[in-house]
């Protein structure tokens, strides 16, 4: 099903003779007859070197079995590849699922450094917690770099409309908490002064805000998407980490230094999540 958007892309710029850019975003269901590899390889891109440990596969086939929650973004029609994906898999329902058994696994050994988070996550997603009636939902939301965040409170808005349409029709979507696992990367202090003293010349002050980026900690770590500072704010507990198998990336060397961050969101909290991040993202300057 298609939920057409027009989203202009690029509609801040300080001088009214820069070209501006807009884009027609197409907003589908999942399709589990063209989406697949896309899919995949958008997991593979979230979980860098421990993707494997979840099995992208089983997650992928998953992520496509509940169109009626969820949506990918395109812009070339129906059988193009997605540029974005956003859905919610329910921990508990699925909790036999090789990707789901893993993905549990996973966020409980992630989560021991933090004895609170641990403690939470135990409660609500270990062993004992897993046949209880107060499920968890695991939010899969990853995107191609270049995707503008714009996207992003429209996708979250129609998630709530689905979510709630599904509870209505006795489907197992109600949840009381959501689990989110986003990309992020580590800079040294010398490449965090370099890039934020890069120009901006063509952005206005609220687009220069939003690319600016800032660390979430003092360890210098961001994050690849501008939206995890609006759910923060809404998480009752946030927790960086690294990989399992990346490898240290010597000095010097090409590329980023990637990690992950996971964050627990009170399911009730949702709707004001997405109002804010729309006043954050697409309210006028």
């Amino acid at each position: 099903m298609s939920k057409r958007k027009h989203i202009q892309a690029d509609d801040d710029s300080d001088d009214s003779s820069e070209n501006l850019i807009d884009v027609d975003f197409d907003f589908f269901d999942p399709n589990p007859d063209v989406d697949f590899q896309a899919v995949k390889r958008l997991i593979g891109q979230l979980f860098s070197a421990d993707a494997e440990l979840l099995h992208p596969h089983d997650l992928a086939e998953l992520i496509l079995s509940q169109p009626q929650v969820g949506s990918t973004v395109k812009t070339d029609g129906k059988e193009s590849d997605p540029y974005a994906v956003l859905t919610v898999l329910n921990l508990h329902v699925h909790q036999n699922n090789p990707a789901i058994k893993s993905l549990v696994e996973y966020a409980l050994l992630k989560s021991q450094p933090d004895a609170a988070f641990h403690s939470a996550l135990h409660s609500l997603i270990g062993p004992a917690a897993l046949g209880s009636s107060n499920h968890v939902g695991y939010v899969f939301s990853e995107r191609l770099i270049n995707m503008p965040v714009q996207v992003m409170p429209h996708m979250y808005r129609m998630l709530v409309d689905e979510l709630r349409a599904a509870v209505e029709q006795n489907q197992p979507f109600k949840y009381g908490h959501l689990l989110l696992i986003s990309r992020t990367y580590r800079l040294s202090s010398e490449e965090e002064a370099a890039l934020n003293a890069q120009p901006f010349p063509s952005q206005s002050k609220k687009r220069r805000a939003q690319t600016q980026v800032q660390p979430t900690s003092a360890s210098g770590i961001y994050s690849f998407h501008h939206e995890d500072m609006v759910i923060q704010k809404f998480a009752s507990h946030v927790l960086d980490f690294s990989f399992s198998n990346s490898q240290p990336r010597e000095q010097d060397a090409f590329g980023l230094d990637l990690s992950a961050r996971m964050m627990l969101v009170s399911a009730d909290k949702l709707p004001e999540l997405v109002v804010a991040m729309s006043e954050a993202f697409l309210t006028s300057p």
